[in-house]
């Protein structure tokens, strides 16, 4: 099937799955995410966090790098699935752990696992049910994804106009084939992944001239340890270079609208 082509409703003769069925994955996703946050885990998604704890990850990571790298989406996965504030914080964090072009990859692949997971459960939970219920406001929704579901939904990823989180829930309630809300979540959260993960690696930089100032003031001459870094040591040229892959992300919007004005 080509990813660009108008997703219709596709009518199926089955037989609806009985109500507990049906609300189980919500159950199970709101139960995951009161304790979630019952546990403060979105506590340890923090730059500090990171920070801290960044000579252990680096050790980890150099002796057991897939582990390192399936344990990285599995909580990255979750995080979006669960809708925990933090996905800019863990893109940077595979950045910095694993390089901008792993972390990125790896970034990517878990986002658009957790989107998948929570896109089916609001499908098989309340798909059906609002399919026939729409107000107007879903019904315009709705032919917007029908009319062309591939390219407004990757629209609507690589302009950030909406919650992560309600970009995955909506396209359920328009009856979006999942190949085709795959495949455009993929592509259009790339842009952005990237740049927050070079971010993250230009962030290394960052940490290491602060750890070395701390280092320096624990040590028996701290009394003639350099004073603690200005924000001129701290802007290196990495970070430049990230912030700049920022600012081409943030440009996507623009260009995008003048491509629309034309066509």
């Amino acid at each position: 099937m080509d990813p660009h082509s108008p997703d219709q409703p596709q009518a199926s003769d089955a037989v609806p799955a009985p109500w507990w069925k049906r609300w189980l994955g919500p159950a199970a996703i709101l139960l995951l995410m009161v304790l979630a946050y019952m546990f403060d885990l979105h506590g340890y998604l923090s730059l500090s966090q990171l920070a801290d704890h960044r000579a252990s990850l680096r050790a980890f990571t150099a002796e057991h790098l897939v582990v390192a790298l399936v344990v990285f989406a599995a909580i990255y996965a979750a995080a979006v699935a669960l809708s925990i504030p933090g996905a800019s914080l863990l893109t940077m964090a595979g950045g910095l752990l694993f390089g901008w072009l792993t972390g990125g990859f790896a970034a990517v692949i878990a986002a658009t696992l957790g989107a998948v997971a929570i896109f089916l459960v609001a499908r098989s939970a309340f798909g059906d049910v609002l399919s026939r219920r729409a107000g107007p406001a879903l019904s315009r929704l709705k032919d917007g994804f029908t009319a062309d579901a591939f390219n407004y939904l990757l629209f609507l990823r690589l302009v950030p106009l909406f919650p992560f989180w309600l970009v995955n829930i909506a396209p359920a309630f328009a009856n979006v084939r999942l190949r085709t809300f795959a495949a455009a979540t993929a592509l259009g959260i790339i842009p952005g992944t990237f740049a927050f993960a070079f971010v993250g690696q230009g962030l290394d930089s960052v940490l290491d001239v602060q750890a070395e100032w701390q280092a320096c003031m624990k040590g028996a001459d701290a009394a003639s340890c350099p004073d603690a870094p200005a924000l001129s040591d701290l802007i290196t040229p990495e970070l430049l270079l990230a912030f700049a892959a920022l600012g081409l992300v943030a440009l996507i919007p623009v260009g995008l609208k003048k491509w629309n004005a034309r066509t």
